[in-house]
């Protein structure tokens, strides 16, 4: 009798808890990264902590790092690679630090659009604040959108000289 309710028990228990997924389910390129932003927030643990910063400084950097680690995660399962790009993830007052004088309007971005041959758009994470995450293109990324870019403009047609 106490075997056959085991046996049915078993698997509510499994059902009740999930399993949990590890930073083992990643490969060494993504663990490393998903090291790197632990770090990183231990850094600004620390710094909070000694009062080297203020609590706004404290709130905005974790949040960013949070949001770097959902991307990641998320592009990580996405594309079952151990590749990740060079990820950038600021809010909407921090657009002039990849964008310059004239950002982009954050309204308008749109998902895998490519912004000034630099950076494609990845989305909005939000982590406490929004966070406008890109991916940064590397060489070959940015001379296909070049490329891409100068195939779709329309050419200008010169008038032909009359040739004496």
């Amino acid at each position: 009798m106490v075997a056959m309710f085991v046996l049915l028990s078993a698997p509510l228990t499994v059902k009740a808890n999930p399993p949990q997924r590890s930073e083992e389910e990643f490969g060494p390129v993504v663990r490393a990264y998903l090291g790197y932003l632990k770090n990183e927030q231990e850094v600004v643990d620390d710094r909070v902590s000694r009062r080297e910063v203020s609590s706004n400084y404290y709130r905005h950097n974790s949040n960013r790092i949070k949001a770097l680690r959902q991307m990641a995660i998320k592009l990580a399962r996405e594309t079952h690679n151990d590749y990740l790009p060079e990820l950038e993830a600021v809010s909407a007052t921090e657009m002039r630090i990849l964008f310059g004088p004239n950002p982009p309007a954050t309204a308008t971005l749109k998902v895998g659009e490519v912004l000034r041959n630099t950076f494609r758009f990845l989305g909005v994470v939000r982590a406490t604040e929004a966070f406008y995450l890109f991916a940064r293109l590397d060489p070959y990324e940015q001379a296909e959108s070049t490329e891409k870019e100068l195939s779709t403009r329309p050419r200008l047609v010169r008038p032909e000289r009359n040739q004496r």
